[in-house]
């Protein structure tokens, strides 16, 4: 069994970022990120965007609207955001508060500065394998890691346990790209598959993205699989500080000793989101310039 460390693979992929960007003229890359209210979670996950942002040698433009504002207001504010010339990505961060429509806001973002991969031309794009479209973070991170790894998709038989439009159908249609690093057979399996198990133990490569604590179970899965665990969950420890420990959608103990290959929670798939984030928001730049 392997050990798959997005920690590593995240950093090359930063160090590597800081050399693109620091060879590059004119005005930096300029990432906008837009965090309504106060969320522990949402302040920790900017945070971590910022710090990495400033790493790489990106500007990060943090805005800050109070958790009060109405959905016009902060639909006026992306749209500022979309017409002004010195931001080339956008991210509002999830979940957005109170009564807010998170998918319009979501759409709101102009295709070109979507560097979450969110809005539905971007979907679209990546089912074309179009390249000039955003793939989303998460789904990206996986193909880069997978890649990264060693793991070939070519031919092999991906189970992705999940259907959400953040990871699940975003994932599947990288891996089925006719392209080096996919060309994969996909099933994706869901809360109404029947004999889920049955599916799984098909699996070369394990997408669990369900977001439920331990649900893959070593009888779950083919021995000599590769297991990649986007899930992160909180479990009551009273033994830590916060109360709680980060485990995933597999049951790491039973499963990992079973894989070729297989990713922790935390320090897997996690670092590589951001990663992503930062590797989209220098391709908006280079794009932008090339239209502008």
């Amino acid at each position: 069994m392997e050990l798959i460390s997005g920690n590593q693979i995240a950093a090359d992929i930063i160090a590597e970022l800081k050399q693109e960007v620091s060879a590059l003229s004119g005005r930096p890359p300029c990432l906008a990120l837009v965090r309504v209210g106060d969320d522990p979670a949402s302040v920790s996950y900017v945070k971590k965007k910022e710090k990495t942002a400033a790493e790489i040698g990106v500007t990060s433009r943090i805005i800050l609207p109070p958790e009060s504002i109405s959905q016009g207001e902060l639909e006026a504010l992306i749209d500022e955001l979309n017409a002004d010339p010195d931001v080339d990505g956008i991210l509002v961060q999830s979940p957005l508060p109170g009564e807010l429509d998170e998918l319009a806001i979501f759409r709101r973002v102009l295709p070109t500065k979507d560097v979450d991969g969110f809005h539905t031309l971007n979907l679209g794009k990546i089912a074309q394998e179009d390249e000039t479209g955003f793939a989303s973070c998460t789904p990206a991170g996986i193909m880069e890691m997978l890649a990264r790894s060693d793991v070939d998709l070519r031919g092999k038989h991906v189970v992705v346990v999940g259907r959400s439009l953040i990871v699940g159908k975003p994932v599947a249609l990288l891996a089925l790209q006719k392209k080096a690093g996919a060309n994969a057979t996909v099933t994706i399996c869901h809360s109404a598959t029947a004999d889920l198990p049955a599916l799984t133990r098909q699996a070369d490569v394990l997408i669990a993205a369900i977001g439920r604590a331990h649900f893959v179970t070593k009888d779950m899965v083919k021995p000599g699989a590769v297991v990649i665990d986007v899930g992160i969950n909180r479990m009551p420890d009273a033994s830590r500080k916060s109360g709680y420990r980060l485990v995933g959608d597999v049951e790491f103990d039973g499963v990992a000793p079973l894989t070729a290959k297989i990713t922790p929670v935390p320090g897997g798939v996690g670092p590589m989101t951001v990663a992503m984030l930062m590797k989209n928001t220098i391709k908006a730049h280079r794009l932008s310039s090339l239209s502008g």
